[in-house]
Parts: C-alpha cells; structure tokens; sequence
C-alpha cells in the first residue's frame, strides 16, 4: 500500500468520525453551543484558571478566533477573570457561576453520548475500541498519552495472554498452535494452583489498551511437579510490537525481582529461546545469567532452548 493510499484510508475515515460524532452540526444537539465553545467551556471547566493564549495553543486554534470565541462567551456571562499571579500585564480566565451551570448539562450529554455509542457493543469489542483509541493517541501524540501501569490481571486478560502469544510467535517465529495450547496450560496452572503471597501476574496496560504481560509463579520439578523451595520461575514475558522502546520489558521483569525477594525466593529462573535476541538482552540487564542452553525441536521448528537464573 502506497502512503498516498494511506492517505485516502485516513480521510475516509475522518470524514466518517466527525460525521459520527456530529462535528458538522452547526450546533450541539438540545444546546445553543458551537463544538469550539462546548470545548473551551470543557478546558475551563478542567483547567482553569488559564490564560486565552494558553487556551489557543492547546486548541490549536487560531488567535483570532480563540479571541471571537472567547468574546461571545463573556458577552453571556459565562467566564470570569482574574489577574495573573505572576504577570500583572496578564488575565486569567475560568468559568463564572453561570459558566458552570451552562457546562453542567454539556457535560452530562458529552458522557450520555459516549455512552450509547457503546451500549451496542460487547465487552470484548468494547475494549477493542478502546484500546485502537488509546493506540491512535498513543502514536499520533505520545506526550499526551496515558501512563502505561501495571495491573494485576482482570476477567479478559488471561485469554488475551494466549492469544497473543500464539498469534504473535506464529507471525514471528513460526511456532506451531502447540504453544499456544502450551500458554493455555500455563494460565490454566496460574488459576488453579494461585497463591497470592508467592505468585503474581502483571499486565502493562495504557487505559484500555493491554501491550504486555509477565507471570511470576513457583518453580516445579520437571519430572516431578514438586514446588522447588525457594525458587521462582518467570514466564510469559510480552510486549505488543508497538510497545517496544518504551521500557515496559524492563519494567515488567523489575516488577517480578521486587516481588520474589519480597515473598522470600532465593532464585529466579526462565526458559526462552536464543532467538528471542530483545528478551535475552532485557534479562540479561536486570543480572539473569544464561546457566544451560540446548539445541532441540519444538512447537515446529529448530530452536536452541535456554534456562537463564538471577540469583536474589
């Protein structure tokens, strides 16, 4: 696809999300507001008391035109002015009583908006939406995105693990739907075998948008299914391709040192493969040490199997 192609996909698609969301209305729906005006009202409302060149620069909008808009709603008595702390040849404006009663209703039918736009979807596609949402801010502004936090897991995200595993390595590496049934078990051992003080779960998501996951859970014996005292293993280290570079994968691993040596492990060990070239750099930062390394076959293809160790 060619970038002028490119292009036209995202006009189209501008053309169908202000149509979609009613930007095009000369007025809000049951208001006397122009969109500009319900939206400086808004910035009032959240960021005052603010200067109008301020309010221009982050609307973007035009200094003559922020200065027009701003007119008419101190012509209804809608804003209020105060002298900059600072700056005595500055004024500051914020809403007036009647400011906040005219936004109060705006507020309500903005929420009441957003909301029926979602009434028809499911949950899944709710966070779908969502999630592109936050994805789209993300990457057109990433100064202005949300902070990417580390969540223990909620209903949903056990199954996005599986299933990004498997498409992800299947893209990647070419690993056969056997290791997607491998990473089924291990979330299916995570529920069944929980124990909060020794076993954890972190997902690294930004709103909506998931972009990774980690597991810390008790090491086993291989043969025998024993718990290995004093020995913890990590796995399902991902990051979402669009999530690298922002150091979530070192994140991620952090986040299961600290809570090993607080629930008492000596050791923590991993299985990966030696292709894995981001991973084996992440843990070879945070101090794990490669202890084994042996060529095989798994999952469809020739692979060199690696147990890496971080002594606590």
């Amino acid at each position: 696809m060619t970038a002028s192609t490119q292009a036209l996909d995202i006009r189209a698609f501008n053309r169908f999300y202000t149509r979609r969301i009613g930007v095009l209305a000369p007025k809000l729906p049951d208001s006397d507001f122009t969109l500009p005006e319900a939206r400086v009202l808004w910035e009032l409302a959240h960021h005052a008391p603010v200067s109008a060149s301020t309010l221009s620069k982050g609307l973007q909008l035009d200094a003559g035109y922020m200065s027009r808009l701003l007119r008419g709603l101190k012509n209804r008595g809608l804003l209020a002015e105060q002298a900059h702390p600072k700056d005595g040849r500055q004024t500051l404006l914020k809403l007036s009583a009647a400011g906040k009663r005219a936004f109060a209703p705006l507020d309500r039918e903005g929420t009441a908006k957003a909301e029926a736009m979602l009434a028809p979807l499911s949950a899944p596609q709710r966070q779908l939406l969502l999630g592109s949402m936050a994805r789209i801010q993300a990457m057109l502004e990433p100064d202005a995105a949300a902070p990417v936090e580390l969540r223990p897991p909620q209903p949903g995200d056990l199954g996005w693990i599986v299933e990004r595993h498997g498409a992800f390595y299947a893209a990647e590496f070419g690993l056969e739907v056997s290791f997607e049934a491998l990473v089924a078990r291990i979330c299916a051992d995570f529920v069944d075998r929980f124990q909060p003080e020794r076993e954890a779960c972190w997902i690294a998501a930004r709103g909506a948008e998931r972009l990774g996951s980690v597991m810390l859970v008790q090491a086993r014996d291989d043969k025998t299914d024993k718990p290995r005292p004093g020995v913890a293993k990590l796995r399902l280290l991902l990051l979402e391709p669009h999530a690298r570079g922002l150091g979530l994968g070192k994140r991620l691993v952090r986040q299961c040192s600290d809570f090993a040596r607080a629930a008492g492990y000596q050791r923590i060990v991993l299985w990966t493969q030696s292709e894995l070239l981001s991973a084996r750099a992440i843990y070879a930062a945070e101090g794990y040490q490669l202890i084994r390394s042996e060529a095989g076959h798994g999952f469809g293809i020739d692979v060199v199997n690696e147990i890496w160790e971080l002594v606590l």
